[in-house]
């Protein structure tokens, strides 16, 4: 029987089903976007920092099925949601969920250094705005329980030697992550912008980085996600129907 509490989504014409708490935090298309982003190599490990109800490593685990992936999540109540979606799914070999604050996170408790770190962070800092009082909501919003430094750190720390990063910001804090990137040593080797409309400023951007990598960034086309009359664009159709890594359809923004 299903919680009435929970809600459940579905993607990938029904194929990925996603609860979440009706009345606490839950994804927006932004956590679809950066699924949709990532480029998973067959063998990758993976390391979702604050994987809230799941949804990035489900999205990852169908599109590349040749992955293991470990989702981090310091809510109690969040984890649980994930690891019930995982299981819901059928997903229980690819996919571990880690109640844990991922300052504490070590190599030897995600099973060995990450070769891709992803990420949604909190977008605002601490003083920034009004906090919810809903908790789920405050500590997914705001940087409470991680700075955005904080998780480089983290990110730089549990990486292997030249591995991946990939993260969602919001547009206008784009130097503060870029800055700290190359603080924690992970260069900013890839980036694009997110515009609701072509004719609109951007409201969010994609960072690609590498541990230890040679400077050096790549600025790609920028992702529209609504066209003229309000529907999706199709390359955001495409990343709500992603088609597996085996049958030559996964790539939205590689070319």
């Amino acid at each position: 029987m299903v919680n009435p509490a929970l809600t459940i989504d579905t993607f990938c014409n029904g194929r990925i089903k996603v609860a979440q708490d009706l009345m606490g935090y839950r994804f927006a298309i932004d956590a679809v976007i950066l699924a949709h982003h990532v480029d998973p190599h067959p063998g990758d490990k993976i390391l979702d920092l604050g994987t809230g109800c799941g949804i990035i490593p489900l999205i990852l685990a169908f599109r590349q099925p040749e992955t293991t992936i470990c989702g981090v999540e310091i809510q109690k109540s969040m984890a649980e949601i994930a690891d019930r979606n995982v299981d819901e799914n059928r997903m229980r070999d690819r996919i571990r969920i880690l109640r844990s604050d991922m300052k504490t996170l070590t190599k030897e408790r995600i099973h060995g250094p990450a070769d891709l770190v992803v990420t949604n962070p909190p977008y605002r800092p601490a003083s920034s705005g009004r906090i919810n009082p809903n908790k789920e909501r405050a500590l997914a919003r705001h940087e409470i329980a991680i700075t955005l430094e904080d998780l480089l750190e983290v990110a730089h720390r549990l990486l292997k030697s030249r591995g991946r990063f990939t993260a969602i910001y919001p547009a206008q804090r784009t130097t503060d992550l870029l800055s700290c990137m190359r603080r924690t040593a992970i260069e900013p080797k890839r980036l694009r912008m997110v515009h609701s409309r072509i004719e609109t400023e951007a409201k969010l951007v994609l960072v690609d980085g590498r541990k230890g990598g040679r400077r050096g960034i790549c600025i790609d086309p920028p992702l529209v996600i609504y066209a003229a009359k309000g529907e999706y664009t199709p390359t955001m159709k495409e990343m709500f129907n992603p088609k597996p890594a085996f049958s030559n359809g996964l790539k939205v923004f590689r070319q």
